[in-house]
Formats: structure tokens, C-alpha cells, sequence
């Protein structure tokens, strides 16, 4: 953390914080910087905030907003998921609500009435409402304690997910110069970090950094073969029957993609733009309310999805950056089991991606900066190194000297090879047509022609006169194509045209020279087989260390069912109730009274009011294992750790705004 904020001075009681984190969300103590940040937004200081997903950020402003007098307000790109956001702080005994374009004029005029009337701890805005002069003026006329703009991110013009209402939220600070500001994102580099800071006028800011490490989610990237039978191989060994997200480049991939896995036995519902209201709404609620339901969708799904027990995040295509990557994968495992984040990936996706950016719109300058954000994604697929490592020392943190010992790099390293001679067969072929014929051709002929084939195509422009012709029978076509791949992602080929032709590059003829070497990762034998790190033996090993003793497997089922059964009747999603991981705590500590429930962690006093009778009646309906007498299992401590962000309503992803959002054309 750096910089200095301007603390203007509350006086605020010591503990009141920690009071009433124990009190509404049910936790003993905060974790990380949360406490400093908390401690010193309530003190009047402006605050920038990152912390990766999962990490706890929404606590840093609910708490304030619950501390200082007068309302919280939460400016947030989220407008599908509000509702939700504010029935999970409601069942917290926390006084939320929203205001947005899906209320009628009576309901809006009810939530302006409870913010004038000093009613309402926390009322979630989406900045486009702050275009509006009624907006700003109904501010104006209420006490407001704390403004946090959630998905800072946002405000970066370069970044993944820019919104451009998100440029005029310096008016906050210039209207309102006494109230404290709290940025808040999960995603940023240094360039983005900085952006933020300027754009939304916050100079004297405190900086608090938390690591990016999420080192429960295990990160996989397998070569793309058949994708779709990768995936429902993946689904069915790793994580059959569990709640997950597939993402796909285009809407068409997207139905395909679902209608295969419902086909296959794999319970799938497809999200796009393309898709009506409705049917997006029906398909994200039953996401959020059912269990081991898959959505296959685009970019346009999950942001703002506050589902801790999503256990798999799939990408059957390339993502454009590192920061939607880490954005996307950052939406599994947020109750901190063990979750997998996994990808299969080929040669067409660089060379799709290097022609979207090429035929794109925008100027040189919005290329170039693309063009870096592909080669950080294509540096991290074909690394050889750890992982994590990778993704960390992207966001500007130091990697461990030794490897994070869950991703498919560290548990089975890749072999690398000298490819320096293959580069130049390859690079020679691309000189050849180019000089000798006056042609252009994409990977497929590069290929065919290394290999000696004569295809109809070979044949039709006489390619198998080349004096490469045939030269390289030494490789198969799948590592011809690996090679190929990598000299893309080396910058050693360029794509070329809307076809994707194949053309040399600036630091092409250093190969051809032989003034350079091309290191290059072995391409796996069976890729379609391949399961790599964390297969399916491996897998069963780590998510037994998360699993429940099997004695007390009855109870924690039992007591999901009845959690089931009460969020079928308020019609909320069943984590808004309790999170899993405090089940699982339940089932272990099996408390006898409403009073032992209370010291579970993720417990808080409404809950507890709640449904503290039904939990204890649920257990008291079956045989705890151990000593009868006890009520208490035998055997050692297999409590859960519980992150301090467990109870709290607020998902720490990206949002979702779907109809606002542009999305890029289908192709086949």
C-alpha cells in the first residue's frame, strides 16, 4: 500500500468495526487488508482497492456504510443481479435497496422515500443513474456515509470491460468532497491501476494490494483436439454433477456447445446476447437457485454472480486478455475449495484472434494495445513455466521461487525441444509461395505441403513442385500444427488478411539466418486423451482434503436439503441462506443449541434469529457419529476455514450487463 488519504476524523468507538462484522456477517476477526481498509475508510479516507475475487471487498464498504451515519452508496455496472444483491444483505438484517430501470415509478419512489427518511444502510446505483440530474439531486437531500464504486475497473478506456458512464464518476468526489470514496476491482495492472486513480480524481488515496493468488483454483490448459468431447471427458472425471461455467467466443459455439452436453447427459442451458430477456433471466436464475447446473456461455454471463460454490470454469476458446481470463476463472471457487480452471486451446485461436484485431475497428493505437494483450494470453498458454507465476507477475506481484504446485506446469512439466530447424522449414515454406508463386496460404497448406500430401489444393496450384515439399515427414500433423502455433504466439509468423494467411515478420529472417534459436513446448502425444495435471486420480487426492469425513456426510446433505427447501420458499438462491463451506462447519462442530450455532463462523445474529432452530432441529433429527453422549463427532479438528467474505451479500466479480454490452459476430 502508498499514498496518504485525506482523513477528515470520525470518532468512532474501537471495536465497532469488528462488532459489527461478528454481529451482521457472523466472523470472529478480518483477514488481509480488509481491517486497515476498513479502518480507514470509516476515518473519512478515500481508498483504492484491489483484491482478486474472493478476496473480501464488498466487506471493506458494507462495514463503513454499517459504521459511519447516513446511507452507503454502491455505484455498480451490475443491474441483472441488484435484486439479489439485496435480498442476500436483507436476510443479513442489513437495510439494502437499489434503484434501476427494472423498477416502476411506485417502487423507485419507495426507495427514494426509505434513503430520505434515513432508512436504508446501503442503495446500489448503476452509473448511468448518476447521468441524471434527479439522481444527483436526490443525493443531495440525504446523508450519505461512504460512496464505493465496485468494478473500478471499468473506467479504463484500454481495459476488458470499459463502461464509458464510468468516466464521469469524478462528480462524486467534486459534489461531495466530505464523504470518503472507495474504489474497489479485482482486475488491474499498474497501467490500470493508475487510470483508475486519475480518471475518477482520487490523488490522495490510500493504496491497499492484496495478492492475486487464488491457490485453490488449479489452472489447466490442454491442446484443443475435439473440444467438445475434451470437455464432457472433463466434466464426467473431475466434476460430474457440479455447478460450473463454459465459456465460447460466439453465440453460435454457445448452443452447440449447451445442446452437446444436454445431449450427453450433462444438465446445460445456453447464455448470449443474441438470446431474449427472458430467457436470459430464466436461465441465470436457475443458475443461481439450482444446484449442478452448467451455463455454456459468452463473455456476456457471470458478471456479478455471487455463486461461491461454482466449481469449473471452461474456456473452449481463446479469451482476448490475461485480465478477462483472470476475471472469468476468478468466478470458480469462490467459497475457497479446491476448483479448476481449464482451457483447451489450438492454432486456430491465435490465428482468429490476430485476425479480430486486425479487421477490427478502432486506430492503430487501440491495435496495438490489443495485439499486447494477446501476446500476454498467448505467453501465458504456451509457457513452460508455473502458471500462477505467470498470471502474478502479470499484475505486477512476485512469484514464489518455487512453482505453486497446482497447475498443470507444475504438476507435469513440459518437455521443450529445440525447434529452431522446424521454425526455419516452416518459415522457408510461408518464403517459397510468397517469392516463388506470388501466394499467401493459412496453416492447413503450410502443413500439407511440410508433409509431403498431395491434397486436391496441393495439387491444383502445383505446390508439390516446391522444393519443400515433403520436407517435413519427421512430425506429425498435430505437432506441425503446434509449431506453427507457437511461432505465431513467439511472433515469428504473422496472420495476414481476412483469410488468415500466414506471413513472415521483423524477426522472421533472424530464424532463416540461424542467428536465433526457437525454444518450443513438445505438443503431448494423445491430446485428446490428455488430461493432464489433475486428472482424474489426481483430482479425487486434492478434493478429498475438502471433503467431510464420511460419517459425517448424512448430516451436511441433510442439511443441504433443508437450506434447499427454505430457499424454494423465500425464492432466493440457496447460498443467500448459508454457503457450504458454513455447512460443512455445522456438520462438524454438530451443535446441540441455538447458542453453540452461534459461535459457527459465518453465522451473524439475523441468521441466527432465523434459522437457528431449523439447523438444530435438523440435526437433532439424526445420530451424531462418535460418543452419543458427547453429540459431537470423535477424531481430530476437521473444521472448515471460512473466509471473511463467506456471509457477505456482494459477489467480488465483474458484472453483468448483457443488453448494454457489445458482443462480437458469430462465425462457424
Amino acid at each position: 500500500m502508498h499514498g496518504t488519504g485525506g482523513v477528515t476524523g470520525m470518532a468512532v468507538t474501537d471495536g465497532e468495526a469488528l462488532a459489527v462484522l461478528h454481529r451482521v456477517f457472523g466472523f470472529e476477526a478480518f483477514r488481509g487488508e480488509q481491517e486497515a481498509v476498513v479502518d480507514h475508510v470509516i476515518a473519512g479516507g478515500d481508498a483504492v482497492v484491489l483484491m482478486p475475487t474472493g478476496g473480501g471487498k464488498s466487506l471493506c464498504y458494507q462495514i463503513p456504510a454499517l459504521v459511519r451515519p447516513g446511507t452507503g452508496v454502491v455505484v455498480s455496472p451490475l443491474i441483472a443481479l441488484m435484486q439479489d444483491q439485496v435480498d442476500a444483505l436483507r436476510a443479513l438484517g442489513v437495510r439494502a435497496g437499489f434503484m434501476n430501470s427494472t423498477q416502476d415509478f411506485d417502487e423507485r419512489r419507495t426507495v427514494e422515500a426509505e434513503f430520505l427518511a434515513g432508512e436504508l444502510d446501503l442503495l446500489y446505483l448503476a452509473p448511468e443513474r448518476l447521468r441524471l440530474d434527479s439522481s444527483l439531486d436526490l443525493l443531495s437531500r440525504g446523508k450519505i456515509s461512504v460512496f464505493a464504486i465496485d468494478e473500478a475497473h471499468c473506467v479504463s478506456q484500454w481495459g476488458h470491460d470499459f463502461r464509458p458512464d464510468y468516466l464521469n464518476l469524478s462528480v462524486l468526489g467534486e459534489r461531495w468532497p466530505e464523504v470518503p470514496r472507495i474504489a474497489l476491482t479485482a482486475t488491474a495492472t499498474h497501467a490500470t491501476h493508475r487510470e483508475i486513480t486519475d480518471r475518477l480524481r482520487m490523488p490522495d488515496a490510500r493504496h491497499f494490494v492484496a495478492s492475486f493468488d487464488r491457490p485453490n483454483v488449479q489452472y489447466r490448459i490442454v491442446p484443443k483436439a475435439d473440444p467438445k468431447k475434451q470437455l464432457l471427458t472433463f466434466l464426467r472425471e473431475e466434476h460430474a454433477g457440479d455447478a460450473g461455467i463454459v465459456y465460447c467466443l460466439s453465440r453460435n459455439s454457445v448452443e452447440k456447445t449447451a445442446e452437446f452436453l444436454s445431449r450427453n447427459g450433462v444438465e446445460a442451458v445456453p447464455y448470449h446476447a443474441g438470446l431474449d430477456a427472458g430467457t436470459r433471466a430464466a436461465h441465470q436464475g436457475r443458475f443461481l437457485r439450482e444446484e449442478g447446473l452448467v451455463v455454456v456461455a459468452t463473455i456476456a454471463f457471470g458478471m456479478g454472480i455471487d455463486k461461491p460454490d461454482v466449481r469449473f470454469v471452461a474456456h473452449l476458446d481463446l479469451p482476448k486478455s490475461v485480465e478477462g481470463y483472470y476475471q472469468e476463472t476468478g468466478r470458480a471457487g469462490r467459497d475457497g475449495l479446491p476448483s479448476t480452471a481449464w482451457m483447451a486451446y489450438g492454432l486456430n485461436d491465435v490465428v482468429q484472434q490476430r485476425k479480430l484485431i486486425q479487421s477490427g475497428e478502432g486506430d492503430e493505437a487501440f491495435r496495438r494495445r490489443a495485439a499486447g494483450h494477446l501476446d500476454a494470453m498467448l505467453a501465458l498458454c504456451e509457457t513452460v513455466r508455473c502458471r500462477r507465476g505467470q498470471l502474478l507477475a502479470y499484475f505486477g506481484q512476485e512469484p514464489g521461487a518455487e512453482g505453486c504446485g497446482n497447475c498443470d506446469t507444475c504438476l507435469t512439466p513440459p518437455e521443450t525441444w529445440d525447434g529452431t530447424v522446424a521454425a526455419q522449414k516452416v518459415l522457408s515454406t510461408v518464403v517459397r509461395l510468397q517469392r516463388e508463386r506470388g501466394q499467401k496460404f493459412g496453416a492447413v497448406q503450410i502443413v500439407d505441403i511440410l508433409l509431403g500430401r498431395r491434397t486436391a489444393k496441393v495439387i491444383q496450384f502445383d505446390h508439390d513442385q516446391l522444393s519443400v515439399f515433403g520436407i517435413g515427414e519427421e512430425l506429425s500433423e498435430a505437432e506441425w500444427r503446434g509449431v506453427v502455433r507457437q511461432l505465431l504466439a513467439q511472433g515469428l509468423l504473422a496472420v495476414e488478411g481476412e483469410y488468415g494467411t500466414l506471413g513472415l515478420t521483423e524477426a522472421s529472417g533472424a530464424v532463416l539466418r540461424r542467428e536465433r534459436e526457437v525454444p518450443l513446448r513438445k505438443e503431448p502425444k494423445k491430446p485428446a486423451a490428455a488430461r493432464s495435471a489433475g486428472g482424474r486420480g489426481e483430482r479425487k487426492a486434492r478434493s478429498a482434503a475438502a471433503e467431510l469425513p464420511q460419517e459425517l456426510q448424512p448430516a451436511f446433505e441433510a442439511l443441504r436439503a433443508w437450506r434447499a427447501e427454505q430457499a424454494r420458499e423465500q425464492g432466493v438462491p440457496a447460498y443467500v441462506i448459508f454457503h457450504d463451506a458454513t455447512l460443512r462447519e455445522i456438520a462438524t462442530a454438530w451443535p446441540t443449541s441455538v447458542a453453540e450455532l452461534g459461535g459457527i463462523s459465518g453465522v451473524g445474529e439475523k441468521k441466527l434469529a432465523t434459522y437457528g432452530e431449523g439447523v438444530v432441529e435438523v440435526l437433532a433429527g439424526m445420530t451424531a457419529p462418535g460418543d452419543a453422549g458427547s453429540g459431537r463427532p470423535d477424531g481430530p479438528d476437521v473444521g472448515m476455514t471460512v473466509s471473511a467474505d463467506a456471509g457477505s451479500a456482494r459477489q467480488d466479480g465483474p458484472d453483468d450487463w448483457p443488453d448494454e454490452e457489445p458482443e462480437p459476430d458469430d462465425w462457424a
